[in-house]
């Protein structure tokens, strides 16, 4: 980093997502963060910018001094809020339950299976630039705030067939159902979850519980 912030960058940083380090301001601001090593531009469409842990440490100094209230001489534009619930446009979601809904092994769909092996580089990345340590064989906090979504993105990416991802009773861990609970197991496992093997005595099923992994 060769020189400080400009204030326009320095709201972005100050605004920015506390847990994932998601940044929002002008496009000229976030690309200046970039070269400065305090940002990363996603490579994956819509290329949305997160904070490095140079970043984070930067929010964190920045959370720390008092706000000034002298408005800057020409404001930034407002940003335009994303469409959806809460997600841009183009924004990838994991099928949470595949067999009678979702591709089958016998009937692959390569466009899916693209859009899939993308979905969990980006994932892999966002851990890398997430983590503090910079791991990415852990998962990162999106993945814990989104457990349903994250499971079964592991578990596709995995090629894993006839499973069911849904929230369980237990607040840090969600239920994957499904014939074939020892694969499901070993995918997720290899994706950084941890998983404990149950059985449903009402349904006279087995399934699993799984959560995101801390160490």
């Amino acid at each position: 980093m060769t020189r400080q912030p400009s204030a326009a960058q320095r709201r972005a940083i100050r605004t920015a997502d506390a847990e994932s380090g998601l940044l929002q301001g002008p496009s000229a601001a976030l690309a200046s963060l970039v070269t400065q090593g305090l940002a990363l531009r996603h490579p994956r469409p819509p290329h949305r910018h997160y904070l490095t842990p140079a970043g984070q440490r930067m929010r964190e100094r920045l959370a720390a001094e008092p706000v000034r209230l002298v408005p800057p001489p020409e404001p930034d534009p407002v940003p335009v809020p994303e469409s959806g619930a809460g997600e841009p446009p183009g924004v990838f979601h994991a099928r949470t339950a595949t067999g009678s809904a979702g591709s089958t092994a016998a009937d692959p769909d390569p466009v899916r299976a693209r859009e899939v092996r993308s979905a969990w580089a980006g994932l892999i990345e966002m851990r890398r630039v997430t983590n503090p340590d910079r791991s990415v064989e852990r998962p990162c906090d999106w993945e814990r705030t989104h457990l349903t979504q994250a499971a079964a993105l592991a578990l596709e990416a995995g090629c894993c067939r006839g499973y069911l991802v849904s929230e369980s009773a237990q607040p840090q861990a969600v239920r994957v159902d499904g014939p074939d609970s020892r694969t499901y197991a070993e995918t997720l496992e290899r994706a950084g979850w941890q998983t404990s093997a149950h059985a449903d005595r009402r349904a006279g099923a087995a399934y699993l519980l799984a959560s995101p992994r801390r160490v």
